[in-house]
């Protein structure tokens, strides 16, 4: 099942579970975003909601490219357009970069959609369909990460 099939009340259950579980683990900001482009995206507009204390945003653009282009027009004319301007408008109306992506499907495709954020993310990909998503998945992602030993790009001494 594609996630524009689902219904609304589907939708609002779906972000009240997974938003109220990264509240819980401490969570401040869950961004849905489509994988790519599905055939009633044109139609599906992106919503955000407060789920306790974490904010969640549903964004249906799956096109990074357009995405990109998007938020290039929403950069004031009279700002600079340096890496800080960029990351703002596209980071909205979170205030920084991603800490983690989980990204649904196999670990052999990157999603288009995070053209931007995939520089200093931690990625975990977890091989389902965006239906049969639950908060077991997102908290297995979360635990994984927290094991991790982020570098922000950078490599581990001896690596090269």
């Amino acid at each position: 099942m594609e996630w524009s099939d689902l219904s609304d009340e589907m939708w609002s259950e779906r972000v009240d579970v997974l938003g109220g579980l990264c509240d819980a683990l401490g969570v401040s900001w869950l961004t849905i975003r489509a994988y790519e482009p599905g055939p009633g995206e044109a139609v599906l507009a992106g919503w955000r909601r407060s789920v306790s204390g974490c904010e969640v945003i549903v964004d249906p653009a799956g096109d990074g490219r357009r995405r990109f282009a998007e938020a290039m027009r929403r950069i004031d004319p009279d700002e600079e357009i340096n890496e800080a301007s960029v990351a703002a408008v596209l980071y909205e109306p979170a205030d920084s970069e991603p800490d983690l992506v989980v990204v649904l499907g196999p670990p052999t495709q990157l999603p288009p959609s995070l053209v931007w954020e995939l520089a200093y993310a931690e990625l975990v990909f977890v091989d389902v369909e965006w239906s049969e998503l639950c908060a077991d998945h997102v908290s297995a992602a979360i635990a994984d990460f927290s094991c991790r030993r982020r570098r922000f790009g950078g490599l581990d001494d001896g690596d090269g």
